[in-house]
């Protein structure tokens, strides 16, 4: 049994994961998630919230022994985490996730993408500090694959999402990069393109990256498999 403590992506919360985690714990994993500052249903103030207190959540939450999972976004506090308390991290698995570069930050990373799905479905807010999914294309854009219902679960569920986080770049990730670490790239995503997904992981060893047939939140539109994936690769 592993212990996995799984981080939302931008807009989302712990939510996301509710259909997950059951999965999860039918394998015999220990599996949580929490919103991080000023998501889900944390009312930390969007102006205070750094790329440092995502990290100061996920740190508080770790176990001895913890299985990382970071979706989209969280590829960047993840490993910032990593770099912090590698003693606690049993093995990183990106989830769709951007994949950090040093001296890059996650605004630079997706500028640097082939196309942008994203942008026609987020909206900045008029202070700067933040910005939201347009409901109207976040469908499209985050669960292309999703049904109905789990469409209508999501989507009221979204908040805003402050920008400081993603404008800031990690300089030393060599602490995280020495951990065990998986990324499932997500092959008909229409939020992180599945190529720059690919791009992101060029140089990784090919056993430690793998597929799912699905777009942008297989945690709501292919939990079972999901799961199955996290654990073989948990097994090693």
């Amino acid at each position: 049994m592993s212990d996995i403590l799984l981080v939302h992506g931008s807009c989302h919360g712990a939510w996301a994961w509710a259909a997950l985690i059951p999965e999860l714990k039918a394998l015999g994993h220990s599996a949580r998630a929490i919103d991080l500052p000023g998501a889900g249903e944390d009312q930390t103030p969007l102006e205070t919230i750094a790329l440092d207190s995502y990290v100061d959540a996920i740190c508080d939450a770790l176990g001895p022994e913890t299985v990382l999972v970071g979706h989209s976004m969280a590829g960047f506090p993840i490993t910032a985490t990593a770099q912090r308390m590698p003693d606690r991290i049993k093995r990183l698995i990106y989830l769709c996730a951007y994949m950090p570069a040093p001296g890059k930050s996650l605004v630079d990373m997706r500028r640097e993408a082939p196309r942008q799905p994203l942008l026609h479905a987020i909206e900045r807010s008029a202070d700067g500090l933040s910005f939201s999914a347009l409901p109207e294309h976040a469908a499209g854009v985050f669960y292309n694959d999703c049904t109905e219902d789990q469409v209508a679960y999501a989507l009221p569920r979204l908040r805003p999402q402050p920008i400081s986080p993603q404008a800031t770049a990690l300089e030393d990730m060599s602490r995280a990069t020495a951990l065990p670490r998986s990324y499932i790239r997500c092959t008909r995503d229409n939020t992180i393109p599945p190529e720059h997904q690919a791009m992101m992981v060029a140089e990784w060893p090919r056993a430690d990256v793998h597929e799912l047939d699905t777009g942008h939140s297989p945690f709501l539109s292919a939990p079972a498999t999901l799961a199955a994936l996290i654990d073989r690769l948990i097994a090693g």
